[in-house]
């Protein structure tokens, strides 16, 4: 059982060693993408994109659009922009989501269409509503409005304290009333020098 169990951690660490050399790679990799692109070498800046963004990289295919989109080291060409950015945002980019927006609201490579683009950019809120109506999401924010509201009671009745200790105050000194309250001797003398 202690082998098996061996085995399983090796295994377990090895595979998180293959994940964190394979995203060094991938940063690495786009890196030095972007410092070839800056150095106008665009060509081999291009093939290093493509070919994270044909393995799913979202920054990938966000670059790979925005040259294209912009013609920033390569012929400008809508078609390849819009390829590009649906790769990046059907993996949830919120980014290419509103980039393909904009290119239906102005017709930028595709037909201008407002229900397409207004489609585009409420796309995330709209996939994550359904956890609006969870049960937990609900006694998440019951919790949450509780406590507010708590905290915003407890902050208004000290602001009234004050207010009205300062309102008091202020009465007082028009008045000329001063804030001494007078000794059981003086009250009793002011009694017995009055009859």
């Amino acid at each position: 059982m202690t082998s098996l169990l061996a085995r399983f951690c090796l295994a377990v660490v090895c595979s998180l060693t293959c994940l964190a050399a394979h995203a060094g790679n991938v940063d690495a990799d786009l890196r030095q993408a972007a410092k070839l692109h800056k150095g106008g070498e665009t060509v081999p800046a291009v093939a290093i994109w493509k070919a994270w963004a044909e393995q799913g990289n979202v920054d990938a295919a966000y670059n790979l659009a925005v040259i294209h989109q912009h013609g920033d080291g390569v012929p400008t060409d809508y078609a390849e922009a819009l390829r590009w950015y649906r790769v990046a945002a059907e993996r949830g980019d919120k980014a290419s989501q509103f980039q393909i927006g904009l290119m239906y609201q102005v017709g930028q490579g595709v037909a201008a269409d407002q229900e397409e683009a207004h489609r585009w950019f409420t796309m995330n809120r709209r996939h994550h509503l359904h956890h609006e109506h969870q049960p937990q999401m609900v006694a998440w924010r019951q919790q949450a409005l509780t406590l507010i509201e708590e905290r915003d009671r407890r902050e208004q009745l000290v602001a009234a304290r004050s207010s009205s200790a300062q309102v008091l105050a202020d009465l007082k000194r028009r008045a000329g009333i001063s804030d001494e309250r007078p000794t059981a001797t003086a009250a009793l003398a002011s009694q017995t020098s009055l009859r």
